[in-house]
């Protein structure tokens, strides 16, 4: 349904605006002069256009109409400020919506500000935005149903944050191997496809023949420029191929049990995995959700299918009066430290601080480890590039050194 932005007076003289959700632009016109406002300016919202625009380019880029998770927190941020400091719900969702500066999420909250003012709780109106996630929801419905809207809204801008700390580091971290192999493929593509070619020439202009590593790489040069739009397609049909695979069940749990058992990646992969699913299940757990709902829901935050069962396994245990601990000490895929910390926090009935603890570990893991994973791989990309450089350079000049030397 089109959103519509909206300044006007009221029927006492104030001047007004906010945001509408409406089949057309008349009927918003006609909602608004039934609410005794009189209009001096109403727009679509500048998000509905690109939402539009999102929602047919989807099918192609799923993921296209995402929020940013930066973006979200801050927006969280602002909402549990402004609720903690007594404005009305629907007054701060007002306020929220002229705050936001992303189009796409200005138009989001602009609707379930509409929402909320026809009577909707903010739990339901975020749900039917389909922008939020589950985790984000379900927080929001219980901080309703238990009275503490506002720290639930902090705790789930903490948990944004935090989220988007380590998303940022990790990212900051691989940039740098990046960027240099990007700079290897440059070079080893010009060297192939440009100066190659031109040596090439030379060497079968003189009639000599030609060891056996200099034609090699002759005849990859001369495959690689004949035949580069088939490997170019070839890659293409394969991403595809092996993204459809991964979508499909079975493809999907192969592709997760391959991720775990890569020799060292799969370390990290696996603390990633378990520090997403400590965290989220800590902070749902803060918020007063019931530990089976906050484990259903942190499962898909893990994203990982191999871990998801030994979680779903825990959540049966709970339903039958059982721990979270031991089925997830029998899955064999959570160490040994996880599943002690949580056993000793059910003990003792600080199993969210002890979740929370968790997290904290293993994002430090995981950054550390990623830290050194990258200081070893640009040296080794440095000799890689090196060395391929070499091989080229060899295998043009032996043959011309010797040429040389026949003719003297």
């Amino acid at each position: 349904m089109p959103v519509y932005a909206y300044k006007g007076v009221t029927q006492d003289g104030r001047s007004t605006r906010g945001h509408l959700d409406a089949d057309s632009l008349r009927t918003a016109r006609g909602k608004l002069r039934r609410e005794g406002i009189y209009l001096t300016e109403i727009l679509e919202s500048a998000g509905q256009a690109e939402a539009r625009t999102s929602r047919s380019l989807s099918l192609r880029l799923p993921g296209f109409q995402r929020v940013p998770a930066l973006d979200l927190a801050l927006a969280t941020r602002q909402l549990s400020t402004l609720v903690g400091a007594g404005v009305p719900l629907v007054q701060g969702l007002a306020a929220l919506a002229d705050q936001v500066e992303n189009p796409r999420l200005k138009s989001v909250f602009g609707q379930v500000r509409e929402r909320v003012n026809q009577g909707s709780s903010l739990a339901d109106a975020l749900g039917q935005s389909r922008v939020f996630p589950d985790l984000f929801v379900g927080m929001v419905r219980a901080g309703e149903a238990g009275g503490a809207l506002e720290q639930v809204l902090e705790r789930l801008a903490e948990y944004l944050e935090s989220q988007v700390r380590l998303r940022n580091k990790v990212s900051s971290i691989l940039i740098y191997p990046m960027v240099m192999f990007g700079f290897a493929c440059i070079v080893v593509g010009v060297l192939v496809t440009v100066v190659l070619p031109q040596i090439t020439q030379l060497l079968l202009s003189l009639n000599q023949k030609l060891p056996w590593y200099t034609q090699a790489i002759i005849d990859l040069s001369t495959f690689l420029r004949a035949w580069w739009w088939a490997l170019g397609l070839a890659a293409i049909a394969l991403g595809i191929g092996l993204r459809s695979a991964v979508r499909t069940a079975g493809g999907r749990d192969a592709y997760d049990r391959m991720r775990l058992r890569l020799p060292v990646v799969g370390r990290v992969v696996r603390m990633l995995a378990i520090s997403r699913f400590t965290r989220t299940l800590a902070t749902l757990l803060a918020g007063g959700l019931p530990i089976v709902r906050a484990l259903d829901t942190a499962k898909h935050v893990a994203d990982n299918t191999v871990l998801g069962r030994a979680i779903d396994a825990a959540r049966t245990s709970i339903t039958e009066g059982a721990s979270v601990a031991r089925p997830l000490r029998a899955s064999g895929e959570f160490p040994p430290l996880v599943t002690h910390m949580i056993e000793v926090g059910e003990q003792s009935g600080e199993l969210e601080s002890m979740l929370a603890k968790v997290a904290e570990t293993y994002e430090e893991q995981v950054e550390t480890t990623v830290s050194r994973l990258t200081a070893l791989l640009e040296p080794f990309l440095i000799l890689i590039m090196v060395g391929i450089v070499m091989v080229i350079i060899l295998a043009t000049l032996v043959p011309l050194m010797q040429i040389t030397t026949s003719l003297r």
